[in-house]
């Protein structure tokens, strides 16, 4: 069911409801408690996000002819918050994710039997429930690089204190790569948009709609900022709670269904600009996930200003001092800056950009085994000079000698991100600088406090920087406001105007 379609018929019932009488309260809403658990070393480590950027291509074959569709997949290793629903009647308990990432509602199924992590969780079982509809239909839902699988089921489902009747879901038979093991939830509520959804069924948000368990189309999002509490936070569906934010929120457009995906313009670490989305950048409003992720060429300098290790690229540095000069003339030159690697000669035959996705983390998750083979990889040296233009360009309009240019781009190769892994950083915050990204014109702060992440152990504490690199586009680049973010900033999703508010959380 399409938005405009379904905002129809909320619209129609509207008028029934005033025209007959019945009694539904204009007030209605639901909410959800978030429980909390702490992240461990294992479950930062696990953590992994990626993104595919699919597109059809006009007659002209340039970059304005391509209609971009972003594939958001994650494996869930780093999710902190979730909360209890019931399915069935009487109701059998899950614990899930509310996650505005993805659309569907799944979890275990009593028919997972070739699965230990199934045996460990809370699993359905269909013969006990009297409101049980068969639908059987198989279904595959994409989870980080592989996917779950299960069939299609229905029955009423309670979130909150509200029963959603006839709900679809997935019963998940087959894991695969999802590991529940040292999860404390069950399963997954997707709170986005039914483009995106595996089946084309109907979200449970959709639902609670429809079916007037809620009036208003907006759900909003707090996330308790204290580290010792218990509780967590709270979604809630049909209102805004005012007691959460301080201040008014500013709201930007869902710029394409599927995603709460929104626009964001610059980044800045400190008072320095990083330029790279100046002219706007796509982010997705995310849920379900801790970090809040950028491309590897802004993460790159934010390791850098911030102290965060990184990995060493000996690529890198092979294309820095053996094209330096030649980029910089280029750039005092007045060339365009996308196109100095092709007229130096290292991104030959005009290799289109997207041939280049995701050559960096496919160059370093196998550097030390076939470093030879990969030095001559053509794409991922191209990749890695088109960075090396965007630093020293960063530089250039500092107004910095070729001297510092060169040492800052140098200083930059060894400390690119580490895609297999996170970036530890000293605990000691005070000292580091704020990053701000720029959301509907305004300022959006992240201090030091708010983007390390303590992980506490026995043997103390360690603390690792909250961004984490993910590239999908050399020329658009993809952000997710992840957990990170939305800690400190009152989050509105506003699904009867197709936007996004934010206001500092309280």
């Amino acid at each position: 069911m399409g938005i405009k379609v379904l905002l129809a018929a909320i619209l129609i019932w509207d008028f029934i409801t005033c025209a007959f009488g019945f009694n539904v309260s204009a007030d209605n809403m639901i909410r959800i408690g978030l429980k909390r658990r702490p992240l461990d070393l294992y479950s930062v480590k696990g953590a992994r996000i990626y993104a595919k950027d699919h597109h059809k291509r006009g007659s002209n074959r340039n970059f304005g002819a391509l209609k971009d569709e972003i594939v958001y997949l994650k494996n869930y290793m780093d999710v902190q918050y979730f909360a209890e629903i019931g399915i069935g009647s009487p109701p059998q308990k899950f614990a899930v994710v509310f996650d505005t990432g993805s659309s569907n509602l799944w979890i275990p199924s009593s028919k997972c039997i070739f699965s230990i992590a199934c045996y460990l969780r809370s699993r359905y079982r269909s013969r006990l429930s009297t409101t049980y509809t068969k639908i059987g239909k198989s279904c595959k839902i994409p989870f980080g690089t592989r996917s779950v699988r299960g069939f299609f089921s229905q029955d009423n489902t309670k979130v909150g204190n509200a029963v959603i009747k006839q709900q679809v879901f997935t019963e998940v038979t087959r894991e695969g790569f999802f590991t529940f093991l040292r999860a404390r939830y069950d399963g997954v509520l997707g709170l986005g948009f039914q483009d995106v959804a595996a089946g084309r069924v109907t979200p449970v948000w959709y639902n609670m709609l429809l079916q007037r368990i809620v009036t208003k189309p907006i759900f909003s999002l707090w996330l308790n900022r204290d580290p010792k509490s218990s509780f967590g936070g709270e979604i809630l569906f049909g209102g805004v709670d005012s007691t959460h934010f301080r201040g008014q929120h500013t709201y930007v457009p869902v710029a394409q269904n599927g995603y709460w995906e929104i626009e964001i313009g610059d980044l800045f670490i400190g008072n320095n600009s990083t330029g790279l989305c100046r002219g706007g950048c796509p982010a997705i409003v995310d849920t379900g996930t801790s970090f809040l992720a950028g491309p590897t060429t802004i993460l790159t300098q934010i390791n850098h200003a911030i102290g965060a290790e990184g990995v060493v690229s000996m690529e890198c540095k092979t294309v820095f001092s053996n094209y330096g000069n030649l980029i910089w003339e280029n750039l005092i030159s007045g060339l365009q800056p996308e196109r100095i690697c092709h007229r130096i000669g290292i991104c030959k035959h005009n290799v289109s950009l997207d041939e280049n996705v995701h050559s960096y983390e496919k160059k370093m998750m196998v550097r030390n085994s076939k470093l030879e083979e990969l030095t001559n990889d053509e794409s991922a040296l191209c990749s890695f000079c088109e960075m090396t233009v965007f630093w020293m360009q960063v530089e250039f309009r500092k107004e910095r000698t070729k001297a510092k240019a060169f040492e800052y781009v140098n200083q930059l190769c060894e400390k690119l991100p580490d895609p297999r892994g996170k970036s530890f950083i000293n605990c000691d915050v005070f000292s580091l600088p704020h990053i701000t990204i720029t959301i509907g014109n305004k300022s959006f702060p992240l201090s030091p406090d708010q983007y390390v992440i303590r992980i506490e152990n026995s043997h103390g504490a360690r603390c690792v920087s909250g961004f984490t690199a993910l590239d999908v586009h050399p020329r658009r680049p993809l952000w997710v406001l992840g957990d990170v973010f939305l800690r400190a900033y009152h989050t509105v999703f506003d699904f009867g105007n197709l936007q996004v508010g934010f206001a500092e959380s309280a």
